[in-house]
């Protein structure tokens, strides 16, 4: 009797030692995975960054233009940008027709402009009201005038990556014009100040 309550207390003993690690395995997972992506998005948002809006024609004529701070330079030779588009956003069927964008660095007082991009829906009237303005540099890329810098591209290469497709596109021509940037930073906008 005695040895046979030893083994079932060795028995009882392990089997909670393994409950024990299996559920202390699943909370320290469970939360570092919740807390990674907060922890991430904190991180990515010290990462000070432009803010551009990307245009690209829905219809002859008609434009819709998404704000992006997940742009980047690539490459110079060929010269490559990419840009990253949430697989839920409506700009994303209109990329993957028209092959073809524009992206436009915004000035630093263009934050109400920013701000109309950022919304998926987009009124003509408060775009007329904002005086929003594109300009037609390539036939069928639209960008937007008064910008810092203006670029149109040509789609190469997509890939879905996470909850993103990525947007890899070979610049075909750029302008540069006179001011300050718009800058993103800890979750606002921000602009340059001297030193």
């Amino acid at each position: 009797m005695l040895a046979w309550l030893s083994v079932w207390a060795a028995t009882w003993n392990t089997q909670i030692r393994l409950a024990s690690s299996v559920l202390w395995y699943l909370r320290k997972n469970m939360k570092s995975g919740l807390l990674s992506s907060v922890v991430f998005r904190h991180a990515l948002g010290r990462f000070a960054t432009g803010v551009t809006v990307v245009t690209a024609e829905r219809a002859p004529g008609e434009v819709h233009g998404m704000t992006a701070n997940s742009f980047t330079a690539v490459s110079l030779e060929p010269l490559l940008v990419l840009v990253c588009v949430d697989e839920q956003a409506r700009m994303l069927p209109i990329l993957k027709k028209a092959q073809r964008f524009g992206v436009s660095v915004l000035k630093d007082y263009q934050r109400a402009i920013s701000d109309f991009f950022a919304q998926p829906e987009q009124d003509p009237e408060v775009e007329h009201a904002l005086g929003i303005r594109f300009e037609w540099p390539a036939t069928g890329i639209p960008v937007l005038g008064d910008a810092l810098a203006q670029l149109t591209c040509r789609v190469v290469a997509s890939h879905l990556a996470g909850d993103h497709t990525i947007f890899l596109a070979e610049v075909e021509s750029a302008e540069v014009f006179e001011g300050e940037p718009l800058l993103f930073f800890r979750g606002a906008y921000r602009s340059i100040s001297p030193v």
